[in-house]
């Protein structure tokens, strides 16, 4: 029997998305993976500052992230229903996936910071200290 059975793996869509997938995978063993990107709101980063209607832009960056998520895992044979797009802020989004999915295990990509108070960026620890399951963060290798 597989350690895990469930893995959710929060990506960010960018080329360093797949150090965390080949991790994922590894850990996998016979366990289904599913993979989230989370996009924050428009308006949520711009508010009303900008007098641009951001439901349409929303919906187009939505529909490319989509895309390339699908492109991303295409080698993985990761199925449709198993690919998510999520609008909100990651930590609660990922940590919501989870729970609807049963996952047991999340894993997410953390960059290295310097100094000692800052141990993993906030969306890994926002998912770490909000979720019932195990969380594995990936170190990112920008060398990579």
């Amino acid at each position: 029997m597989p350690l895990y059975q469930n893995i959710l793996v929060a990506v960010d869509l960018t080329q360093e998305s797949q150090q965390v997938l080949q991790k994922a995978s590894a850990l996998a063993d016979g366990a289904t993976i599913s993979v989230i990107h989370v996009s924050e709101p428009l308006t949520q980063l711009y508010g009303g500052e900008i007098g641009v209607d951001l439901a349409g832009l929303q919906t187009e960056l939505l529909t490319q992230a989509k895309e390339l998520l699908a492109k991303l895992l295409d080698s993985m044979k990761v199925p449709a229903d198993r690919q998510h797009i999520a609008v909100g802020k990651p930590a609660t989004e990922i940590r919501r996936q989870a729970e609807e999915l049963k996952a047991d295990l999340i894993v997410i990509g953390t960059h290295s910071r310097h100094g000692f108070g800052i141990l993993l960026g906030s969306t890994a620890n926002g998912v770490l200290h909000g979720t019932g399951c195990d969380v594995l963060a990936v170190r990112i290798n920008t060398d990579a």
